[in-house]
């Protein structure tokens, strides 16, 4: 029996990382990552040349993906807008309707369907799915979903709250029910996806019913270099007091805002450097970082009313324990002790970090979106 082989490509702007899995196995048999496309000085001029570069290096590790009995390839897509929340095998009228979704995500959508353009070119003869960040999040509960705008005016430009990274929440809150020995629908959790991009989710009984981020992925928590929320009323102001344009200020919040607009600096590995040298700047941006997160762990333990688990992911969330000691301490009256000790141990795969007697456990699990692309495609295909 020929054992399933997936190839997921996440394609941003100027990078683009792919993987090959056997999504029933959960082995990935390679990946890497091509970076500074369309850069100067870069020898990656577009993404074509990106992702025939990636088929030259599968190519020198063996691997002919024309050849190797390719299932699928999948593509990270952030925004599916209303209309897409499931695995969706692509066509031409499907892209067509994902550029009319660029609006809604102009820094992510553009450079994904410009990779899934090249990839269907070199591989003509496997189905292409597309995996929507979105999806996870469409069926938020109304009071979560809804703006309070204009009524008419939402529904006309489709805004609401769609929510990101719904990928790695599912695939993190499903593998804490694992850990947990616990079937998922029984559970209330918490899920903070702590990277250069930073969610928090709400989710009882496997399904969301709250999230941080919203029409777009600027919304919520302190990023690396995102300011997540702020009083809309600043943006007016700095129009007409600083004389900037929508353009100027849009680009100032996704780019040179966050922890590297307060620190000069995004990787907390540096930041954590920069505060132990006595640098105030970056003493404040970890502040700001952590007191927005707590004010979210707090609304989601008001929100979820009773919580069996806080779930730590990404970059940050995985790896920086004194981010996950200062978000949840002192929250042992709301159930919540973290164990120093093993908040410290440096262990792979998913680990408890609260103490035996805590009634909520915090848990640390790796997330893996390629992964969880990887099996959604496989699903969609299994069931044409």
């Amino acid at each position: 029996m020929t054992v399933p082989l997936v190839l997921v490509i996440n394609s941003g702007s100027s990078s683009l990382k792919y993987q090959l899995l056997q999504p029933d196995s959960g082995e990935s048999r390679a990946d890497g990552l091509v970076e500074r496309i369309g850069e100067r000085g870069s020898e990656v001029p577009d993404h074509d040349a990106a992702l025939r570069l990636a088929f030259d290096r599968l190519a020198d590790d063996g691997i002919d993906l024309k050849t190797c009995g390719l299932t699928a390839v999948g593509h990270r897509v952030v925004h599916g807008g209303q209309d897409f929340y499931r695995p969706t095998v692509l066509d031409d009228a499907v892209i067509t309707k994902l550029k009319e979704l660029s609006p809604l995500a102009p820094l992510h959508n553009p450079p994904a369907l410009r990779g899934i353009e090249v990839a269907r070119k070199l591989l003509p003869d496997v189905p292409h799915v597309a995996v929507f960040d979105t999806a996870f999040f469409h069926d938020l509960p109304p009071a979560a979903a809804t703006y309070a705008i204009e009524r008419d005016l939402a529904d006309r430009w489709q805004i609401r709250r769609y929510g990101f990274h719904g990928t790695s929440h599912q695939y993190v809150s499903e593998q804490a029910a694992a850990f947990l020995g616990r079937p998922v629908r029984e559970l209330n959790q918490i899920v903070l996806h702590l990277g250069n991009g930073a969610s928090a989710s709400a989710i009882v009984g496997g399904r969301p019913i709250d999230t941080s981020m919203g029409l777009t992925p600027l919304e919520g928590l302190v990023m690396g270099t995102r300011s997540g929320d702020i009083d809309p009323g600043i943006i007016g102001y700095l129009c007409r007091e600083a004389k900037m344009s929508v353009d100027d200020i849009e680009s100032m919040l996704n780019h040179r805002s966050g922890v590297l607009g307060l620190a000069g600096e995004r990787d907390f590995r540096r930041l954590r450097e920069m505060i132990e040298s006595g640098d105030s700047s970056a003493q404040l941006a970890y502040d700001v970082f952590i007191h927005r997160l707590r004010k979210y762990v707090g609304a989601y333990l008001a929100v979820l009313g009773r919580t069996d688990a806080v779930s730590f992911t990404a970059g940050i969330g995985e790896n920086a324990a004194t981010v996950r000691r200062d978000a949840l301490s002192g929250l042992a009256a709301l159930g919540i002790e973290v164990d120093e000790q093993r908040n410290l141990e440096q262990a792979h795969g998913v680990r408890r970090i609260s103490t035996d007697a805590s009634p909520v456990a915090v848990l640390v699990i790796p997330t893996n979106e390629e992964l969880a692309i990887a099996r959604d495609c496989l699903s969609v295909i299994a069931a044409r």
